[in-house]
């Protein structure tokens, strides 16, 4: 099981060995963040996710894997893990560098802390673009994907809140489907880090 890192870095994939799962905590305990992060996805997610770029990249990323193998899949995952530690990390790089991504990172910025992390999935789970590197490049196992693209258009997933020991933060992971305006089919997803304590 691969873990949610919030906010991995180049020097530092195993920030998520200092997350803790909340337990017992009243706010948490009564799901008193999801209404806010539910409204949050409502009027501010969805707007990104219309963006036609957004859309055209998704669909010109599903066209270009749609040969893909599962092993095609893992071999691609592979590199990537293996470049967030390295010196050269020319495929992450190609992600983060394009317009999307940039867009993603403005984004996270104009969001006052808010968001930790933005990052876009095809139709098979791998990274489209992100405002941050992500620890892995195929989230096509995890609920993040499982729950939004595979349940179809309009889900919505709101994970567990877990704190960051480095920031001493409590954070959550709020995903949901991407859609083609054209057809109104399923096209990806997207996962967006939110500081639970700013909401």
């Amino acid at each position: 099981m691969k873990s949610p890192c919030p906010r991995a870095t180049l020097l530092a994939v195993a920030c998520a060995a200092g997350l803790t799962l909340l337990v017992g905590t009243p706010a948490i305990a009564d799901n008193a963040y999801e209404a806010p992060m539910r409204e949050f996805a409502e009027k501010t997610v969805k707007q990104w996710v219309s963006d036609p770029a957004v859309i055209e990249a998704i669909n010109a990323q599903n066209a270009k894997n749609a040969g893909l193998t599962q092993a095609d899949v893992d071999a691609l995952d592979k590199k990537w893990r293996a470049e967030v530690t390295a010196a050269s990390h020319p495929m992450i790089d190609g992600v983060l560098g394009t317009a999307v991504s940039k867009k993603l990172a403005d984004a996270e910025q104009a969001a006052g802390g808010l968001v930790t992390e933005i990052f876009i999935m095809d139709d098979k789970g791998l990274n489209v673009a992100q405002s941050e590197i992500t620890s892995d490049y195929w989230q096509g196992d995890e609920a993040k994907w499982q729950k939004t693209y595979s349940v179809g258009p309009d889900a919505i997933f709101i994970d567990d809140v877990e704190q960051d020991e480095s920031t001493q933060t409590f954070q959550s992971q709020l995903s949901m489907t991407i859609s083609d305006p054209a057809t109104g089919k399923a096209i990806g997803a997207i996962t967006v880090g939110i500081n639970v304590d700013k909401l």
